[in-house]
């Protein structure tokens, strides 16, 4: 057989041919047009971050498609699933939806897919954006921070799953409940914390699983911050509910005491939690409680970071460091590359398999830690700069093309819009 490309590695080779995977296995025979040895490198399936945020059109100034995806593909994610806010005007409508697409087709690195904004208002809005291929719809239970994205009440929430189960298309919930959340008393780390205690999200979750369950939407459960979450997730789905959930790197990492030293690069909403909290999430996500993990990419002007808790932007800079924080946290590939692929249904994503598009990782497992120099976000803001990993990624494949090695960004441009495989709804 005859190759375009052959990468050659320790336990297996993966052969590409065009823009998909052609042949995987020990030691394969046939000729390829290039060779690449990666002896003593992972091979692995590029990443799939299924959460993140690059806000343009309307705010490239917090991070833009150019250097949020240079960020992501430096990191080993070779496709992202991009939040409809806090771009503006937020992906809502059609109108919306294709203004974005116009962007990131002109600078995005990875692929792409879009989630859908849930905001209440005409449902036909829902409609337009499944037409155009959005994965799913994305809802606040709880202030977004934007404007443009307003919460939805119990009621709105309800009739957009309704829409969205008959569209065959999942919901997926911030989970906060507005009635267990706290005001601040001051400016302080602890007292952001003490503002967002577990109790908000748990019954949140709980209200989105029993209207899930009354609905027959399929629901979302985005950056889950305790185990008590992940344990509504786990009982609503023994008793048939289609739910799946998502954590991220931060809460895996990191307590709240740690926001004494990192400040507020790592406000976040939820919050980061006691130790306590995260030594049982941690239990969760080791004992695959957790479907995937993604990044909640979520970056803003230095400014908006300045001053003290009560006044910070909410949201961490993490696209370029989801894939060695996954490996840091024992995660098999298949958390951070074929589970959100699959449940999101992008075809081609997140494999190494025959027929699967030519996503490839190579990863060298020596221990790194980023140097502010770096990092590709547009201000530098990853709190996890500094961060001992116990790996490096060597080498990123995007669709059969080198698009990152040795340290450089070696591709501009060239991303895709993604679309579900509806055909399996």
């Amino acid at each position: 057989m005859s190759f375009d490309l052959l990468v050659r590695g320790d336990a297996v080779d993966v052969a590409i041919a065009g823009e998909q995977i052609a042949a995987v296995g020990p030691e394969l025979e046939g000729a390829a047009a290039d060779e690449l040895q990666a002896r003593g490198l992972l091979v692995l399936p590029g990443a799939v971050d299924a959460h993140v945020h690059f806000n343009e059109p309307g705010r490239a100034e917090w991070e833009g498609w150019a250097t949020g995806s240079a960020a992501a593909a430096s990191g080993g994610t070779t496709a992202v699933v991009e939040m409809p806010l806090n771009a503006h005007p937020p992906t809502v409508d059609g109108a919306a939806f294709d203004a974005k697409v116009a962007a990131a087709r002109a600078a995005s690195v990875v692929d792409f897919a879009l989630w859908g904004g849930l905001v209440g208002g005409s449902l036909d809005r829902l409609d337009a954006l499944a037409d155009r291929g959005v994965v799913g719809f994305k809802a606040f239970m709880c202030g977004s921070g934007i404007d443009d994205f307003p919460a939805v009440d119990d009621d709105a929430l309800g009739a957009g799953m309704i829409r969205a189960a008959a569209l065959g298309l999942p919901v997926a919930v911030h989970a906060e409940r507005p009635t267990e959340l706290r005001p601040m008393r001051g400016g302080s780390w602890r007292d952001w914390v003490d503002s967002r205690p577990v109790r908000a999200e748990v019954a949140a979750i709980e209200r989105a699983v029993e209207l899930a369950a009354e609905t027959g939407c399929a629901l979302h459960v985005v950056h889950v911050s305790s185990a008590e979450g992940v344990d509504v997730v786990t009982a609503a789905r023994t008793r048939g509910v289609d739910v799946t959930c998502e954590t991220c790197p931060h809460y895996l990492a990191w307590v709240d005491a740690d926001l004494q030293g990192l400040g507020t690069r790592a406000k976040c909403a939820p919050p980061l939690r006691d130790d306590a909290t995260r030594a049982a999430l941690r239990e969760r996500w080791s004992g695959g409680a957790i479907d995937w993990l993604a990044s909640d990419h979520s970056p803003c002007p230095p400014a908006m970071k300045a001053g003290d808790f009560a006044a910070a932007w909410g949201g961490i800079a993490g696209a370029q460091t989801l894939l060695v924080s996954a490996l840091e946290a024992g995660a098999e590939p298949e958390a951070f590359t074929a589970a959100p692929a699959r449940r999101l249904r992008l075809a081609g994503k997140g494999r190494l398999e025959p027929g699967a598009d030519a996503d490839l990782v190579l990863v060298e497992p020596v221990g790194h830690a980023l140097a502010a120099g770096e990092l590709f976000d547009r201000h530098r803001a990853n709190p996890f700069a500094g961060h001992p990993f116990p790996a490096r990624v060597a080498r990123v494949i995007r669709r059969g093309e080198t698009i990152f090695s040795a340290g450089r960004l070696v591709a501009t441009g060239g991303g895709r819009l993604l679309a579900p495989d509806r055909s399996t709804t």
